[in-house]
């Protein structure tokens, strides 16, 4: 998508030729949620003077109801319209980081978290950290009420087409949808697991990519709807098959933009840049986990067998290990973080692994050899010959890991952190709690 900064002359302009009748200010709660406060065009000059107030204390991770008042300021390079419902006047949308009333922004806001990240990045003399993400998800069928069913709605698999692929309609209207928006859309098609689709667009420096993440969900659900399906990114929906990940391509660059990673004279052409950060990102991979792969459900796609990763190591030259270098070289040099799944916040996830980069950066970490077989096929010795190490197989393990882990916690921020925190324990017990049919199936008779 377009980074250009509107000016506000220029939003007025773009307000008045689409014909837009209502602006919808977006932004995140702690979850990655996308939460909206609509109002109607004749409010824009006091959105573009950063006058719209709204109650914090309703939502998740921000504030207790005595400190409730915060204001939306809106991103003016991210002013859309929606190419869909026209019928009451077109609606804008703008995504907006939120500030306490002193103006100073807000430190629970997922968003404000990135921003930060972003400025000592750039202190530390790079221009930008281009990710490009590749997020999966289900379609599945609805009832006659419209809601989802665990029925998929169609049996196809890898790359195959219709008319077997009854998601190919829909799939096709969310990349048109999505390039009326702006999107550069490099691929499109089924994945491995039956009702599982990827469409992949174009990377973006890291707020605009988390903005991208956050619009591409929405979109996906919205045409889904139209179509009379029920689109999931819930990472493993269906036992047996492939879930769904968020795989994470990420590349640092220079002042004179180029490619920070890439050095033609290095064996694998690959700069010290590139093996610092890769060091980083190993080091506090465990704890990312907790920010990464957040939902107790994310924890069943990480298992052996099913191309998820599960081990800390990386590798150019196989598909199984948790960080992957792609053949390509040059502008193209990237590192790709494959546990990522897309309930991951994309701002907090992105914000996390940058820290953790240049974390590695900073100290000058060195990572551990690369391991260039199938690690799913080598025993639990082989594996701890070549100090291989597991990813956490609960969320509460990775809790356990992000807990101590002070340059992870420290991108979060105290307040998103304690909030995260408690809220992710929260849930983990709640789950801890609950008695599932596979245990009532497999215990009630023998025991």
């Amino acid at each position: 998508m377009s980074k250009h900064v509107y000016t506000n002359d220029e939003v007025h302009e773009l307000v008045k030729k689409e014909n837009v009748h209502f602006l919808r200010l977006m932004f995140s709660d702690l979850f990655g949620t996308m939460k909206s406060v609509d109002i109607p065009v004749s409010q824009l000059d006091k959105l573009l003077a950063n006058k719209i107030m709204f109650d914090g204390s309703s939502i998740d991770g921000f504030v207790r109801i005595e400190e409730s008042d915060m204001y939306l300021y809106p991103d003016n390079s991210t002013w859309l319209v929606f190419p869909w419902g026209e019928e009451h006047g077109k609606v804008a949308r703008v995504i907006c980081s939120v500030h306490m009333t002193d103006g100073t922004p807000f430190a629970g806001d997922p968003r404000n978290a990135l921003i930060d990240q972003v400025k000592k990045m750039e202190a530390a003399g790079f221009k930008s950290f281009n990710i490009g993400p590749e997020p999966e998800f289900f379609l599945f069928k609805t009832d006659e009420h419209g809601n989802p069913t665990f029925q998929v709605n169609d049996h196809e698999s890898y790359f195959d087409m219709e008319p077997g692929d009854a998601g190919e309609d829909c799939r096709r209207d969310i990349v048109i949808m999505l390039e009326k928006m702006g999107f550069s859309v490099e691929a499109s098609h089924h994945e491995v697991a039956p009702g599982q689709h990827e469409i992949d667009f174009k990377y973006a420096d890291a707020l605009e990519a988390a903005d991208n993440i956050q619009t591409f969900k929405f979109v996906v659900r919205t045409i889904a709807k139209q179509h009379g399906l029920h689109a999931t990114f819930m990472p493993k929906p269906l036992s047996g098959i492939n879930g769904s990940g968020m795989h994470i391509n990420m590349s640092l660059f220079n002042q004179e933009g180029k490619n920070a990673f890439y050095d033609e004279k290095d064996k694998m052409q690959l700069s010290d840049t590139a093996y610092h950060f890769l060091a980083g990102v190993l080091k506090h991979v465990r704890s990312l986990t907790a920010i990464c792969d957040p939902i107790v459900n994310s924890y069943k796609r990480l298992v052996p067998g099913y191309e998820a990763p599960v081990y800390v190591a990386w590798s150019a030259s196989n598909r199984s290990p948790l960080v992957r270098i792609p053949s390509d070289r040059g502008m193209g040099t990237r590192l790709e973080l494959r546990s990522v799944d897309p309930t991951a916040n994309p701002y907090l996830a992105i914000a996390t692994i940058l820290a953790a980069g240049m974390d590695g950066l900073e100290n000058k970490l060195t990572p551990a050899p690369s391991v260039d077989e199938n690690i799913y096929k080598m025993t639990e010795e082989e594996r701890a010959e070549k100090n291989i190490k597991n990813l956490p197989d609960t969320l509460h393990n990775a809790l356990k890991d992000l807990k101590t882990d002070t340059v992870v916690r420290g991108a979060l921020g105290d307040h998103l952190y304690k909030s995260f925190y408690e809220a992710k324990t929260r849930e983990y017990d709640a789950y801890r709690q609950q008695v599932s049919d596979w245990e009532r199936n497999n215990y009630i008779s023998q025991y």
